[in-house]
């Protein structure tokens, strides 16, 4: 299971708790915060970095908000300026029952767009927010000049059940999210440190704080967006004809070790489950390749980066190779 999914399937288990500390923590980031209707009694929370140049937008992936990108929207906006939108259901902005569709929730960026006076900003979005991406890209041409995907080309055209059938072989330890123990959970800045060392990336301690209450002793509770905002976000046919996106595109794939440091890492020495370690590999990086053959028919042209052994967040595990491509593929739009 990869890095990214064993995070997830933790903290759609956890379940909520208080969220009132013996401390009020201060957010270091260099944020203005607005909240911004998009619906009837829908407020989104919007971050503004600041900056100079054109407008870029930020949207997380799945369970998370625009927090996630407090330290890598700072240097971003070294060149242009930078926005964040936590959609709804997340963080601070509102959590109505329904409206969670891309299709809503493209309409939602577009109402802040609107708000913000935002003329065709370059939209960039993590993982799931691909498909919001897509919408936009495809239906929304006008309103934006560009689309940078961090890993985020999954499609509902994808067909798992070969990888799925691979990955039941190997071992549980592969396959299953390391928990973190009451020590690991003893505060944010532990919690933080136990992530550093179980998915090696630096989430910004804001976007914890945010995703997880906090009991009375400050310790980690559970978490605190409710568990049918994913699932009505996850569920949908996500096809989409990426021919029919008219404006540029960026897309940045990550990939996971390649095997010989996966069975290191793992110490696995059944040659079987070797075999399996690499034919689930050689499945992945088909299925990715599939990917890009399909986001390079886009009407407005698609630049591919490859992240050999990348983070699933690749803004943060590859910060450097995304701000430098990023900043290049700015200064090339019209």
């Amino acid at each position: 299971m990869s890095i990214h999914l064993r995070f997830l399937a933790f903290v759609l288990l956890t379940q909520v708790t208080s969220s009132q500390g013996p401390e009020r923590w201060q957010d270091p980031s260099k944020h203005r915060i607005q909240f911004v209707t998009v619906d009837d009694g829908v407020r989104l929370e919007v971050l503004d970095w600041g900056g100079k140049g054109r407008p870029l937008v930020l949207l997380a992936g799945l369970g998370y908000t625009a927090h996630v990108f407090d330290d890598f929207a700072e240097k971003l906006a070294e060149s242009c300026h930078v926005y964040g939108i936590t959609r709804r259901g997340y963080g601070a902005s509102s959590r109505p029952e329904t409206g969670y569709g891309e299709e809503r929730l493209a309409e939602d960026d577009l109402a802040v767009f609107s708000a913000l006076r935002l003329a065709a900003p370059v939209v960039m979005g993590h993982s799931i927010a691909g498909n919001e991406l897509s919408q936009l890209g495809i239906h929304h041409a006008d309103r934006v000049s560009g689309l940078i995907y961090l890993d985020a080309l999954n499609d509902g055209s994808d067909d798992y059940s070969e990888l799925d059938s691979l990955e039941a072989r190997l071992p549980d330890t592969m396959k299953k999210p390391p928990s973190p123990s009451p020590a690991d959970l003893k505060s944010f800045r532990v919690f933080h440190d136990w992530l550093m060392k179980t998915d090696h990336v630096d989430y910004p301690e804001a976007e914890l704080r945010l995703d997880f209450g906090e009991n009375p002793d400050g310790s980690v509770g559970g978490r605190t967006t409710p568990a049918f905002v994913p699932q009505a976000i996850m569920s949908g046919d996500h096809k989409h004809d990426y021919s029919q996106i008219r404006v540029p595109v960026l897309a940045f794939v990550g990939y996971p070790p390649i095997p010989q440091e996966q069975i290191r890492e793992n110490h696995v020495s059944d040659p079987a489950i070797r075999e399996t370690i690499a034919a689930v590999f050689g499945i992945y990086v088909g299925m990715t390749r599939n990917r890009i053959k399909r986001i390079e028919s886009a009407a407005g042209g698609a630049h591919i980066v490859d992240l050999w052994g990348a983070s699933h967040f690749v803004f943060l595990s590859n910060q450097s190779d995304v701000i430098k491509e990023t900043q290049q593929f700015l200064a090339g739009l019209r």
